[in-house]
């Protein structure tokens, strides 16, 4: 199945919203309830986010998901 989504642009976004909350991939994967090496693979454009996954970032970070969705939106091809 094609990603409608770039994946190294999603990893990109979180990334940046991890630094910008001053976290480390170890503290965000904590809060998020996911693995560290999960969380690098994200970042690393090796794995697209799921939904519950985008969810639970998006609460760790205190970031609103729509407007991480929002920012993802530039990045979407059909």
């Amino acid at each position: 199945m094609e990603n409608w989504l770039d994946p190294q642009e999603v990893g990109n976004i979180i990334r940046a919203a991890r630094r910008k909350a001053g976290l480390t991939q170890e503290t965000l994967s904590g809060l998020a309830g996911i693995n560290r090496t999960h969380l690098s693979a994200i970042e690393n454009g090796k794995r697209l986010p799921t939904l519950e996954i985008l969810f639970r970032l998006c609460s760790a970070l205190k970031v609103n998901i729509c407007d991480m969705i929002e920012e993802m939106k530039k990045y979407f091809t059909i």
